[in-house]
C-alpha cells in the first residue's frame, strides 16, 4: 500500500491488531508494514516512532469504553459502568498495562474517558480535588484487577512468538505453582480439588466484589462530609 494512500487511522488500527496478538514487544514497523502490505518506511511517514504509535494505539482503545448517560442513571451505576467498561477493554487489550508502565498515555480517547469519570464523581457531590482522587482510585483498582488476566495473555503472546507449546507450558506452570502452594496451609487449602461448585468464584465475581467495596468506601466518604454542599 503506497504511503500516500495509507492513513494514520489505518496504521493505528493495524497496530492495535498486532499488539493484541503479540504485545508491545511484538510490534515494530516492519511487522506493521507486513500487516498493511506496505514498506516499513511508509509507517514513519505518518508516525514518527514505535513509541508514538503505542501511545496512539492505547489512546484509541480507551475510546472503546461506552460512556453512561448521567441524566439517566445515578452516580454509582455510572461509575460501575465506566469501571466495567475499562476492565473489559484492558482484558481485550492485555498490552495496555505494560504500555502504561513505560509510556505516558494521553490523547482524545483517554481525555474523553477521564472527563466523563470526573463528571460522575462531581455529580455524586465530590469537590474538584476529591473527584480527581475518586476517579484515580477506581481506575487504579480496575488496572490492578485486570493485571492477572493481562499478564497471562502477555505470557501466552511471548510463548507464541517463541514458537512454544502454550498448553504444555501452562500445565507445567500451574503444576509448579501448586507445588509451591503446598508449603503454605491457607494456599494449600485453596488449591485442593473441591466438589463444591459454589466455592470456585469466577473472576467476574471477584472484580464485582472489589468494585462494590471501592464504591462503598467512596459513598462513605460522601456521607462523612467530604462532599461539597448540594
Amino acid at each position: 500500500m503506497p504511503r500516500d494512500t495509507l492513513t494514520k487511522q489505518q496504521i493505528v488500527l493495524a497496530a492495535v491488531d498486532v499488539l493484541d496478538a503479540e504485545g508491545v514487544n511484538g510490534l515494530n514497523m516492519r511487522r506493521l508494514g507486513a500487516q498493511l502490505g506496505s514498506a516499513a518506511t511508509a509507517m514513519y511517514y505518518h508516525v514518527q516512532s514505535k513509541d508514538k504509535l503505542v501511545v496512539l494505539a492505547a489512546d484509541h482503545v480507551f475510546g472503546e469504553i461506552e460512556l453512561p448517560d448521567l441524566g439517566a442513571v445515578g452516580w454509582r451505576e455510572a461509575a460501575a459502568t465506566l469501571a466495567r467498561g475499562a476492565h473489559e477493554m484492558i482484558i481485550r487489550h492485555f498490552w495496555l498495562i505494560p504500555a502504561m508502565s513505560t509510556h505516558l498515555i494521553y490523547g482524545p480517547g483517554k481525555a474523553r474517558y477521564d472527563e466523563h469519570c470526573l463528571a460522575v464523581y462531581e455529580a455524586a457531590g465530590f469537590t474538584d480535588r476529591d473527584a480527581d482522587q475518586a476517579a484515580a482510585t477506581v481506575l487504579m483498582f480496575v488496572i490492578g484487577a485486570a493485571q492477572g488476566e493481562a499478564a497471562e495473555s502477555a505470557w501466552r503472546a511471548q510463548l507464541r512468538r517463541a514458537g512454544a507449546d502454550e498448553e504444555r507450558q501452562l500445565r507445567d506452570t500451574i503444576a509448579h505453582i501448586s507445588e509451591i502452594a503446598q508449603q503454605f496451609p491457607r494456599l494449600r487449602a485453596r488449591t485442593a480439588p473441591s466438589t463444591d461448585a459454589a466455592a470456585a468464584q469466577p473472576a467476574e465475581a471477584t472484580f464485582e466484589f472489589g468494585l462494590r467495596a471501592v464504591l462503598d468506601g467512596l459513598q462513605s466518604r460522601l456521607a462523612a462530609g467530604s462532599a461539597r454542599p448540594r
